[in-house]
């Protein structure tokens, strides 16, 4: 058995248990590495619950930059005895298995192309810790401290990495280095170091940043102007409103007299938080609500409302596993058809689709501007893998000469100078009409806001002409959106393609390596990622110039096709799903090997050269 040997290539994944204190350990592991110079992407896989079942930290190690999951497992730390046959199973052959053998275990419990390294860590946290709880917490760090070792990873860089998060607590600090450097020494006299695959200094982050999506779409909204944040707790949507809260403490509080310029209310469910961001964005102000699938179940009916009274507010989708309240901690793409058509009735909604944190944070900020320009409801559709999971990525750029489009809103002088102003009123044929904010003139400019049907003066109506009139406003309303919404991106072949793909958000990171893999097996994809919804008349282009076309998603029932069929009016029978939906983001061999299989099956050989 041939042991992988790889350098700045490789998957290390850590099984360990809820609640044990392992996360921050091995966030530690992956940020060291990243210390060398040598991009990774950890994934942080946990359970719904506060401690006791299994979790999983997954740290990918490319120095290309490859920032999806690879699938496979190179280095395997299992901490987890109820996992362990499901843990060793997912090593590749020849690959490596870091364990406590502190009990011996038997022999049925291995593989004979697994590489075995066995550490007596309970053992040694027994002999030197007394108390319970830090016997539990320094056995992560010195098994770090192994792996340093093990994978000649600085020990330098875990050294300062801990001397900022222990900045003042001197105490801490030297208890950390002193587990840190039991684990190394202990590896170093014991095993052969490094092992096959290993880490070696590089310069390849450059001046990328490192940072989830939640944190970044929470900062997009502060600089898109938001002032007021509704939400109720779910994951994986909560940090983002916590991140929002942060960033307006410090940006959004007056210098001068210590009054905060914002709004968050935590509300007492989803139908709450919502209704207050549209009373909100109603009154003038920049509003959104963060929530997941089942509370965007619970919105209907108000999403419906602001539509169709035309309100302005953002709403950003965290997605998860569903139906019903599926899986909170695990991700899917699986919200395109509730959120497109939300609410009764003919509805439909603008969508935007970020693919890391670096576009949450720009996405955001432009989904607050088309809410206003289109006085619509607008989605950001996220997902867990984005949202929770730290992301290498470019660092956010802010013009801060832009101004916010706050679309056509009737002013004070132009009412006093006797502007026609009707509510539901198409002056210019682009579906949108003027509005105005409440209080800017005194006698002018008022009107009614109602769920119900009405003239183009806000006037309740039930007449046919006057319900058909506003709906076919509404939908050349949409039809101006698709110039506004973000537009896809092109990333063509090396050579000239027969297949073409459209993927968008999560996908990203694996399908760029996925590309790179299917290229050096002469299969040659021309790929659209989609970032906004309606779809702009490039996409159909592209299905059209193309015989095949996989459509790349993760969710059961290939959602983005049905869009694409229905909304782009392209031709189904040129369209291919490849799905992924069991709760793990998808993986570049997951979409390799199943664009190969579709490729092969499309491939017509000569007749001279099959009879050859």
């Amino acid at each position: 058995m041939k042991p992988i040997e790889a350098i700045n290539d490789f998957v290390v994944k850590f099984a360990n248990v809820n609640g044990s204190g392992s996360a921050s350990a091995n966030e530690l592991f992956a940020r060291s590495i990243l210390r060398m110079g040598v991009p990774v992407s950890p994934r942080n896989i946990f359970p719904s619950n506060i401690q006791g079942l299994p979790t999983w930290y997954e740290v990918r190690v490319n120095e290309r930059g490859y920032q999806g999951r690879r699938g496979g497992v190179d280095l395997m730390v299992a901490m987890n005895p109820q996992t362990w046959d499901k843990d060793v199973k997912e090593i590749e052959a020849g690959g490596y298995l870091f364990y406590d053998n502190s009990k011996a275990l038997p022999k049925s419990k291995f593989r004979d192309d697994v590489n075995l390294i066995g550490m007596p860590l309970t053992e040694i946290c027994n002999a030197t810790y007394n108390d319970p709880r830090q016997r539990q917490l320094f056995k992560n760090i010195i098994y770090v401290g192994a792996l340093s070792a093990l994978l000649d990873i600085d020990a330098g860089e875990i050294e300062r990495l801990f001397s900022e998060q222990y900045k003042g607590k001197e105490a801490l600090l030297q208890s950390n280095i002193k587990a840190l450097r039991l684990g190394r020494e202990y590896a170093t006299e014991h095993f052969s170091c490094p092992i096959g695959i290993r880490v070696q200094r590089a310069n390849a982050v450059g001046n990328r940043i490192f940072v989830d999506g939640n944190s970044a779409a929470g900062l997009g909204a502060l600089y898109g102007g938001a002032t007021v944040c509704a939400w109720y707790p779910i994951t994986p949507s909560s940090s983002l409103a916590e991140a929002f809260s942060r960033h307006c403490q410090k940006y959004r509080v007056d210098p001068a007299t210590g009054k905060q310029r914002y709004a968050i209310i935590q509300a007492e469910d989803e139908l709450a938080s919502i209704g207050m961001a549209i009373g909100a964005g109603w009154n003038g102000a920049r509003a959104f609500t963060a929530t997941s699938g089942p509370g965007i179940s619970l919105m209907q009916e108000f999403i419906g409302l602001a539509y169709f009274a035309e309100i302005p507010v953002v709403l950003i989708d965290v997605q998860r596993g569903g139906p019903s309240t599926g899986m909170p901690t695990r991700t899917q793409q699986s919200d395109l058809l509730s959120c497109a058509y939300a609410s009764h009735g003919d509805t439909k909604h603008v969508m935007l689709f970020p693919e890391d944190p670096t576009e949450c944070f720009e996405l955001t900020a432009q989904a607050l501007d088309l809410a206003d320009r289109l006085q619509t409801p607008v989605f950001v559709m996220t997902d867990l893998d984005i949202g929770m999971n730290t992301r290498l990525c470019d660092p956010f750029q802010w013009d801060d000469t832009r101004a916010y489009d706050r679309g056509k809103v009737m002013s004070y002088d132009e009412l006093e100078a006797g502007k026609e102003f009707g509510r539901y009123l198409d002056v210019d044929g682009d579906g949108i009409p003027y509005r105005t904010l409440p209080g800017t003139h005194p006698e002018r400019g008022a009107y009614f806001t109602r769920g119900t049907s009405k003239d183009r003066y806000a006037r309740y109506s039930e007449t046919g002409p006057d319900y058909i009139d506003n709906m076919q406003r509404l939908a050349r309303k949409f039809e101006t959106a698709k110039s506004l919404v973000p537009k896809p991106l092109l990333t063509p072949a090396a050579k000239p393609a027969r297949f073409g793909a459209i993927y968008y958000g999560s996908t990203s990171p694996a399908m760029q390596e996925a590309l790179d893999v299917l290229s050096e097996r002469g299969i040659h994809v021309n790929a659209l990622r989609v970032r906004g919804f309606p779809f702009p008349d490039e996409i159909a282009d592209f299905v059209a110039t193309h015989p095949w076309v996989f459509v790349i998603e993760q969710n059961r029932d290939a959602q983005l096709k049905t869009l694409l069929v229905n909304e782009a009016r392209v031709n189904p029978a040129r369209l291919i799903p490849i799905l992924h939906y069991d709760g793990t983001p998808i993986t570049a061999r997951f979409i390799v090997d199943q664009i190969s299989q579709h490729a092969g099956a499309r491939t017509v050989v000569p007749i001279r050269k099959a009879v050859s």
